[in-house]
């Protein structure tokens, strides 16, 4: 008789986060975006120190083009505006500005949202019809019309543009929220606990909340892009942000008339904007996928 030990080979099951890694690296697309996105974030958290001058400060040096045209210099890397700002300052620091204020958006957008979201989904149906009646009213309206309607009255301002542009991306979390819930309390295992008499809060805490957090993580990222995109417009229309604040939508609002003689001035805060939100975009479309393909 064998009495020798026997040895076996321990399998380590990856966690969900692993899970969600392996996914979203294997999409190389996605993956290309992150590192886009972790730049501009990087340029944006160590704006001081990478802008060479003041982003308000004017020089002689009038509309002088990139370094890599003939009359460029390297002291403006990208040239400079009407008014002798450097434009790589302004647009270093504009990041700085356009990331905070949308990230300030989609927190009181996304904290109202799911609040509400979650209180429609496990409220009666008087309560739950009335808001879900005004959530799609809302969205029955072009978000960047709604936007300018409430900059209108509300008037012109970060501070206005900011509580804008939140109410227009409220209802958005509010329907995900609430089309997330409605979908577990459908399932099996929220009619196990609910058995073992658990209150509401504790079954959303413990239960629903975890199983739906993909669901939100995706919208967040989704929202953000939305936030940069509209505060850009109405800081290009003069509802935003206002001059010289280094917002990229106030910088195309003071240099598009100028795009004939001086296209670098609207061409570089455009391309700023453009890459910014392509990958956010491609970004939430690869946690999107990563988080399916573990289901």
């Amino acid at each position: 008789m064998n009495n020798q030990p026997q040895f076996y080979q321990q399998t380590r099951i990856p966690s969900t986060f692993d899970r969600w890694k392996k996914n979203f690296l294997a999409n190389r697309l996605a993956s290309s975006a992150l590192v886009v996105l972790l730049i501009v974030v990087f340029i944006a958290l160590f704006a001081p120190w990478l802008a060479p001058y003041d982003p308000a400060a004017q020089f002689d040096d009038f509309t002088v083009p990139p370094a890599w045209y003939e009359n460029g210099t390297s002291r403006y890397l990208l040239g400079t505006d009407d008014l002798g700002r450097d434009l790589f300052s302004r647009l270093v620091h504009g990041a700085r500005l356009s990331l905070k204020l949308a990230l300030t958006v989609v927190v009181i957008a996304a904290a109202t949202g799911m609040l509400i979201g979650s209180i429609t989904a496990l409220s009666s149906r008087w309560i739950e019809q009335p808001l879900l009646r005004l959530m799609d009213l809302i969205l029955a309206l072009p978000s960047l019309l709604l936007a300018i309607v409430i900059v209108s009255v509300l008037g012109p301002g970060l501070p206005n543009a900011i509580y804008a542009v939140a109410i227009v991306l409220i209802p958005h979390f509010v329907l995900v929220t609430r089309n997330a819930i409605k979908n577990e309390l459908g399932k099996e295992y929220i009619t196990a606990i609910k058995l073992d008499g658990v209150s509401k809060f504790r079954l959303f805490t413990h239960a629903i909340f975890p199983n739906i957090l993909p669901t939100l993580i995706v919208q967040l990222t989704l929202a953000f892009s939305t936030a940069i995109l509209e505060i850009a417009a109405l800081g290009f229309l003069g509802l935003g942000a206002q001059a010289p604040n280094p917002e990229w939508g106030t910088i195309l609002s003071e240099s598009h008339v100028y795009i004939t003689i001086a296209p670098w001035t609207v061409a570089l805060p455009g391309l700023a904007i453009f890459f910014t939100l392509l990958s956010i975009n491609l970004v939430g479309d690869g946690l999107r996928d990563a988080m399916d393909l573990d289901n």
